[in-house]
């Protein structure tokens, strides 16, 4: 009975976060004329395929998604790739300096990042990188690398600094030790921080906006806002077709990479 009000509320939870996603996937079938009923309906009366033959025939969802996907990919890859070492540094290296390090990655995520856009696409400008996919990826990078560094210098100070003296003791070096020894169990904090990485540069909209200005580089969130007309009236038929669709990448990522953090968890309490 002390289990009921806990299982309540988990299933309260669950509902509050696939209600938006049914009603999409219900609006992505429905005609304009059941959409526009008084008594919407959960289930579509008439189901149809036009929507999303509308959206794949008015935008170019697939090159938007292809360019989402080399984004996303790209910028998870690099944040983890330059926050890891410096997460091992700051963890394993108690300084003032790490302090400092660690203070600024705190004070970061308290200023809003529409401050940094100007000075931003400023430097893009000089780099020659306004409207072109590098240039959203560095950004993308640059906004993400804080929380990254966080999560991942979290993920370092858990694996016990004796581990090392260990594999040192028996004769392994520095980099010997640091991939024998630290690497695979710091394996469920790499997954989690390409998940998140990829989530938050998948979606992003407001850099994006900023830096891409040629519509032949847009990516798949700036193109969902073309389903908008000129009047700010939106083609909900349309509209929920393709954002189903842009669910689908990041939905597939997570199934993939779910198992390999289940994986990285058993392999590191194994190995602790």
């Amino acid at each position: 009975m002390k289990q009921i009000p806990k299982y309540a509320a988990l299933l309260a939870y669950m509902i509050f976060l696939v209600f938006p996603l049914v009603w999409l996937l219900s609006t992505a079938f429905k005609t304009p004329q059941e959409m526009a009923n008084l008594n919407p309906a959960w289930i579509p009366r008439e189901p149809t395929l036009s929507n999303f033959e509308a959206a794949f025939t008015e935008q170019d969802l697939v090159g938007a998604g292809v360019r989402s996907l080399i984004v996303a990919l790209c910028s998870a890859v690099l944040t983890v790739v330059v926050a890891l070492p410096a997460a091992y540094a700051i963890a394993r290296y108690r300084s003032l300096v790490s302090k400092i390090a660690v203070g600024w990655v705190l004070v970061s995520q308290v200023f809003p990042f529409i401050l940094i856009i100007i000075p931003l696409f400023m430097v893009l400008r000089n780099l020659d990188l306004v409207s072109t996919l590098p240039g959203l990826i560095i950004v993308h990078v640059t906004f993400t690398l804080p929380f990254a560094l966080w999560m991942l210098q979290g993920y370092v100070r858990a694996v016990p600094p004796e581990l090392e003296e260990a594999a040192s003791v028996d004769g392994a070096g520095r980099v010997r030790s640091i991939v024998s020894v630290v690497a695979p169990l710091l394996a469920p904090g790499v997954v989690a921080t390409l998940l998140f990485s990829f989530i938050s540069s998948w979606n992003e909209f407001l850099f994006a906006l900023v830096v891409l200005k040629d519509p032949d580089v847009m990516t798949l969130p700036l193109t969902l806002v073309r389903f908008t007309g000129p009047e700010g009236v939106s083609r909900l038929g349309p509209l929920a077709a393709a954002s189903v669709v842009a669910t689908i990448p990041s939905l597939i990522f997570f199934a993939i990479i779910q198992r390999r953090l289940r994986s990285g968890l058993m392999a590191g309490a194994v190995k602790g």
